[in-house]
């Protein structure tokens, strides 16, 4: 075993166990770490501002400038859309919701990432685009297929009722949808910024946003369908 894999998998365990606490916790000790979680997306996805209007600067022979005004809109709109879009709908739903159902949701993420490695790892293939190179069909279908067996732990284990899981395999697809665009998004933005890992915070993982990228947009993606259906 690579020393980096195993980093990963015990970094992997420790943040499974975080979430469990975090998640069943008090009300206020999951609003502080949401809350931190955001601050913690905000630093990174300023540092791919700052090294994308950096290497812009470059191209155009100019020299960069702290107050360079799309910079400014960049962090502008991430603060906004982090905190009142993500942070507070993360709320919503773990309040309204309920901790089991916000726990699922977060589920079909985390499996959805594991399906597109496995089967990209396993099977390869034809590239899905060339945004993130290491993305194959094969593992786009993984992730979907993947994204299934939270529904079927959870209605195993009794958290969910046979009518809820057979009307809502669809919401299994569509969340695993809009977390592998998630994903291709932040990795368009890594690319142009031509940066691997969004931070360090995580050994054998990268950054935090690296982990979540896919999550940031799931749970108002969730948010919303659930307020329309």
């Amino acid at each position: 075993m690579s020393q980096n894999l195993l980093k990963r998998i015990i970094t992997s365990i420790i943040l499974l166990i975080l979430l469990f606490f975090i998640n069943f916790s008090h009300q206020y000790i999951f609003i502080i770490s949401i809350l931190l979680l955001g601050i913690a997306i905000c630093i990174e996805a300023n540092s791919i501002f700052s090294r994308l209007i950096s290497l812009q600067s470059v191209k155009k022979n100019l020299l960069f400038k702290t107050f360079n005004p799309k910079f400014l809109i960049l962090n502008i709109i991430t603060f906004f859309y982090i905190f009142f879009v993500f942070c507070n709908l993360s709320y919503e739903i773990h309040k309204s919701e309920g901790p089991i159902f916000f726990l699922y949701i977060i589920s079909i993420c985390f499996l959805t990432d594991i399906g597109g490695y496995v089967f990209g790892k396993i099977i390869g293939g034809k590239k899905l685009s060339k945004i993130s190179p290491n993305k194959t069909i094969s593992g786009t279908i993984g992730s979907f297929i993947f994204s299934i067996i939270p529904l079927v732990i959870f209605l195993n284990l009794g958290y969910l009722n046979l009518e809820f899981a057979t009307n809502n395999i669809l919401l299994c697809l569509l969340v695993s949808l809009i977390s592998q665009l998630g994903d291709l998004f932040i990795s368009f933005l890594k690319r142009n910024a031509k940066i691997k890992d969004t931070g360090r915070l995580l050994p054998g993982h990268g950054g935090v946003l690296d982990r979540v990228d896919g999550i940031i947009f799931a749970i108002p993606f969730t948010y919303f369908l659930l307020k329309l259906f």
